[in-house]
């Protein structure tokens, strides 16, 4: 039996991959079994046990779709920043807009694709990352670069004559995107209080800070904002409103 260089682990990138489908998780696997350098060492299809799992088995790369169940991708991905855990994640999902990556990448992504995306391209950024870069289509950023692309992206969404521009596209914080995710199911700031056991006005401050952030006029904008970028799942509004 031959002996394994040493060297060789050092030098495979690990892969955990988090998607609902499991047929798209196969294919994902297949297409990094090909690589000697790429290892998948795991794969989840739930946002809370794929947090688990990269604080468990410490991936060097986690591949996260936005809609999937418990805590979406982009909650998966602010909550490992917060944790300081040393995991790049490539957001890969079938909601892609501008705003959305915007969303992503102040949220702590290293990148972000449509599922559309080739194979050979995901490879390739999956080492990009390791490696410290930021991807996003065909262009390739460094830190710096990066924070400045997203300064120019926010402006140009909010508008040149916004004061503070840089209040929109800050990622909600755990409880934000809880009550978003009540507000999505239809429920009043009155009923929200009471399902969390908060204040009336501690809901109505949450979300003036979710409209602002969100660039939206008012909750039904919210909720429709979040439902058409799979932030909030609609089978489970749907689940919500027949109990």
């Amino acid at each position: 039996m031959a002996m394994q260089n040493p060297e060789d682990d050092l030098d495979r990138i690990t892969v955990l991959i988090v998607d609902d489908h499991p047929l798209f998780r196969e294919g994902l696997s297949k297409v990094f079994s090909l690589e000697d350098d790429i290892e998948v060492i795991g794969e989840e299809a739930d946002g809370e046990k794929a947090l688990q799992l990269v604080r468990q088995l410490r991936p060097n790369v986690l591949v996260i779709d936005i809609n999937i169940p418990s805590m979406n991708g982009l909650q998966v991905t602010r909550q490992l920043k917060a944790e300081r855990i040393n995991c790049a994640v490539i957001m890969l999902t079938a909601y892609h807009d501008q705003e959305q990556v915007l969303h992503a990448m102040r949220a702590g992504a290293s990148a972000y694709f449509s599922k559309d995306v080739e194979p050979a391209r995901l490879v390739e950024v999956v080492r990009q990352v390791v490696q410290g870069f930021y991807v996003i289509g065909n262009q390739l950023f460094d830190e710096p670069s990066l924070r400045a692309w997203l300064d120019a992206g926010v402006e140009a969404a909010t508008g040149p004559y916004m004061v503070d521009p840089g209040e929109h596209f800050v990622p909600l914080s755990p409880r934000e995107m809880e009550i978003l995710q009540f507000v999505t199911r239809g429920m009043s700031n009155k009923q929200i209080a009471l399902e969390l056991g908060i204040s009336h006005q501690t809901v109505k401050n949450h979300m003036t800070a979710i409209l602002k952030k969100l660039d939206v006029e008012d909750r039904t904008q919210a909720a429709v904002y979040a439902l058409r970028r799979g932030w909030v799942r609609m089978q489970d509004t749907l689940s919500e409103s027949d109990d």
